[in-house]
Formats: C-alpha cells, structure tokens, sequence
C-alpha cells in the first residue's frame, strides 16, 4: 500500500512539474501554442517539410517531404493522400502556390521547380520548369508566395551572420513566366535573444508564411525550436520559444483564411504531425 502510495505521488508530482514546464512557454497574440488540436500525418509524409493551402476556405493542403519528389495534396484528416511525381529524388524543403496557379517547390541548394496546379492530377508532371541554382550558394529551406512575388529565406548562408540577420529573396516571373530575383534584402534579427545553453545559438529559417488578417510575417527555427513574428516591414514584434515535447520538428507552416495557424513536424524516430491553433482575433 505504501508503495503504490508513493508511487501515485510521484506521479502527481512529475504531472505537475510537466504542466508547470509546460505552461512557461509565452504564446503570440491571437493564439494559445500550449493546446493544439493534433493530426497524425501518415508514412508517405513521415518527413513532411512543407506545407500550404490550396484552398483556405475548404481546407485543402499542399505538402512535400524532404526525400522523394513527390507533391502530395489532401485534407489534414485525410488517411490518403493523393500524390503527383514532380522531380528525381532530393533534399525538398518547402513549397509555394504562385499567383494562385503555379507550385513552386524549393530545393536546400537554391534551386526551384515550378509547374501548373492543375497538373497535379496526373501521376507525373512532365513540363517541370527546372531553376538549377537560381539563388546564391547557400543552403535553404523557407519560402512563401504572396500573390505574383516569391520570398525566399536563406537557411545558412556565408554572407550571413545568423545570430543577428538572414538572407531574403524576392522572385517574380517576367513577360515570359520565367522567375527571376528582382531584389534581396537582409532580415535584422539582432534583438532576437534566444534561451538556450547553446554558447552561440543561431537562428536558421525552416519556414515562413504571412497572416491572412493581421498580414504580419511568421518565421519558424527549428533549430533552437523559435517562432518570430515581424511586420510588413520585416520588423520584429516578438519572438517565442517553443515548446520540444509538441514542436519536434518544426518545418512547414501555413494559415487558413480564418487565420488559424498550421504546423508541421517531421516524424523522425515519431509520428509527423500537423498542429492547428485557432485564432482569437480578441485575445492579447
């Protein structure tokens, strides 16, 4: 009896250390990052590293994993996913939807693969428009696209100092529906001070998206597991830690029209998954 005494204390005990712990973590105005509703992604995802809406208003999702290049399109509680081949395979890391029509996928070395949505129904994609190297020497993994302009967020670049600044790009298509880079600019991240025993903690972009509503920009690290939020300016508002036990991997992140916000994780050695937080547009 003692025993199971002392066991069931030690319980109650380690829940509320875990809930404490767990409640430390600050969440940005409009969302509550501590109760997400959660989906299981399946094994053809399992190392999903991007994600995107096709549809905000009925809730149908772009995706790519970081292995095979394959588009994958489906509902978040979908047990299927429908899938069109695109490309060999490659280290993809995030997707875009251009001007409503096109997807634009990235790969880690600065490279971009474009082709009509309305294509992806087909088993394969054979008109793929290859950008080989389109950005500079660098290794990158966020992108979003705001109507015609394409941003690009440099990962780990030699011009940058990642624990102050990071690399953007913008790209648009010409008179010929070619992509170009038609500027760049560096993102000052200097007041970003991390928590963290890492002596030189960096920041390294996993992904990106805007708000629908508030039109703010949203940047995910996976590294160091940080969530920052700037202006249309690219001035920061605020920065948060996020929490390991539900962010394990954070690589794609996307906003439906309501502003509900959607993230997703790598499986690794677990399940992927994708996590919904509603918006409360009244709370502080």
């Amino acid at each position: 009896m003692r025993k199971t005494v002392v066991c069931l204390c030690a319980l109650i005990i380690s829940a509320f250390l875990y809930c404490a712990r767990r409640g430390s973590y600050e969440s940005p105005p409009g969302f509550n990052l501590a109760q997400p509703k959660k989906y299981i992604i399946g094994n053809p995802l399992h190392e999903i590293s991007g994600i995107i809406f096709l549809n905000r208003n009925n809730g149908e999702m772009g995706a790519i994993e970081d292995e095979d290049g394959k588009f994958y399109y489906f509902h978040p509680d979908d047990k299927e996913y429908k899938q069109t081949r695109f490309g060999k395979k490659g280290d993809y890391e995030d997707l875009a939807l251009l001007n409503n029509k096109d997807i634009v996928v990235l790969r880690s070395d600065g490279s971009l693969f474009s082709f009509p949505l309305a294509l992806a129904g087909n088993n394969e994609v054979s008109n793929v428009q290859e950008y080989k190297h389109i950005l500079p020497t660098g290794e990158y993994e966020g992108m979003f696209a705001d109507n015609d302009k394409l941003f690009v967020l440099c990962k780990n670049c030699p011009t940058d100092n990642q624990k102050k600044e990071v690399s953007a790009y913008i790209l648009q298509q010409d008179k010929n529906a070619t992509l170009q880079i038609t500027s760049q600019f560096k993102i000052d991240l200097s007041a970003v001070h991390l928590k963290t025993d890492n002596k030189k903690p960096k920041i390294h972009p996993s992904c990106i998206a805007k708000h629908p509503l508030t039109h703010d920009w949203y940047i995910i690290s996976s590294v160091n597991k940080l969530l920052i939020i700037l202006n249309e300016q690219w001035k920061i508002k605020g920065y948060y830690q996020l929490d390991p036990v539900l962010f394990k991997q954070p690589e794609g992140i996307a906003f439906d029209a309501k502003g509900n916000m959607y993230i997703s994780n790598e499986g690794g050695d677990g399940d992927a998954t994708i996590l919904l937080f509603n918006y409360n547009q009244s709370k502080p």
